[in-house]
């Protein structure tokens, strides 16, 4: 070390006599203690979610977009959709800390302009006949109890040939892109993609038939955490976890929690879903959100089918992934 950098340690040293001074030469640095008492912790015992569980209900925010169809034109806005944002502070959009939802609706003879995204997305048909989504050139039917698929980056547009709006569940992992910082978007050259194939199949539609004749083969939970469950396979989107469960009038699932944010479309039957005490009542279409660490059990009042998705699988990759069986 030369003469004048020994120097410098000297002077600073000597100048750094109290703690305030530290901590004044932090700032200067730019560094922070490790030591200090902080509002927000670094560390703590265990998870504590910000996000709210939530209940919205499909029929008054399907009204909505029904008012919504003289309104806006998908060729000004490209989605006509209502966007379902947790109501806590400076959120602006997130339904939980990973995950959005949104309802979305599609009139006779639209076509909404194709783009692509980092971000991998999902539909649950609700209410729909004669519309479709064209993924990467190909045109596949979206009816009433499909889900389909779109992985991330793909190009994508949704039409409309039949007579009705159309109405569907949308959900996205745009939270989770948006904390990776790693999101890309793209509007299609041609506005809308060229349709290069028609096809009824697909893997990325799960048609409602297909997932009833799943589910009659499928168990129930062996430690009653769900009713009989099937996993819709999504190879390109292995940080989302989709899957089916059916819930026979009656049946109460086990309590439980863990560090998975779970989104759940009913998409047939009535119930409902208590989290951490609170008691959500819901009706074919609604969502219910189940931030992470929140204590959850469903309630089926009538045959039920309910859709979730969940960041399980990026939890598990991480080795984040824990779990609480009441």
């Amino acid at each position: 070390m030369s003469d004048a950098a020994s120097l410098e340690r000297t002077r600073t040293s000597s100048r750094i006599d109290t703690l305030d001074a530290l901590y004044a030469e932090a700032e200067r640095l730019m560094v922070t203690p490790g030591w200090i008492r902080r509002e927000k912790p670094v560390l703590w015992r265990e998870p504590k979610s910000s996000f709210l569980p939530m209940h919205w209900r499909y029929q008054p925010i399907r009204d909505a977009l029904e008012a919504a169809g003289g309104l806006i034109d998908v060729e000004l806005a490209e989605r006509r959709n209502l966007i379902l944002r947790n109501p806590i502070p400076d959120n602006g959009f997130a339904t939980t800390r990973t995950l959005v939802s949104a309802y979305q609706m599609i009139m006779p003879g639209e076509h909404a302009p194709s783009h692509r995204h980092s971000s991998h997305a999902l539909r649950v048909i609700l209410d729909a006949r004669g519309t479709y989504s064209t993924v990467n050139g190909e045109k596949t039917p979206m009816e009433t109890g499909d889900v389909v698929l779109t992985p991330g980056w793909c190009w994508h547009g949704h039409g409309h040939d039949g007579d009705e709006p159309g109405y569907w569940f949308d959900g996205l992992d745009v939270p989770l892109t948006h904390l990776f910082e790693t999101m890309f978007f793209e509007e299609h050259p041609a506005k809308h993609e060229p349709v290069v194939k028609v096809a009824q199949t697909s893997p990325y539609r799960f048609t409602a038939a297909a997932m009833a004749r799943a589910l009659d083969q499928a168990k129930p939970d062996p430690e009653g955490l769900a009713g009989p469950r099937i996993d819709l396979d999504a190879p390109e989107m292995r940080l989302m976890g989709l899957s089916m469960q059916r819930l026979s009038a009656g049946v109460r699932t086990r309590r439980q929690r863990s560090t998975a944010n779970r989104v759940f479309v009913p998409v047939q039957g009535s119930g409902e879903t208590v989290v951490d005490g609170e008691r959500f009542a819901w009706a074919r279409g609604d969502t219910i959100a189940v931030p992470c660490w929140r204590k959850f059990e469903h309630r089926a009042a009538a045959d039920a089918l309910l859709f979730e998705m969940s960041d399980e699988p990026l939890m598990r990759f991480a080795q984040y992934y824990r779990a609480e069986l009441d």
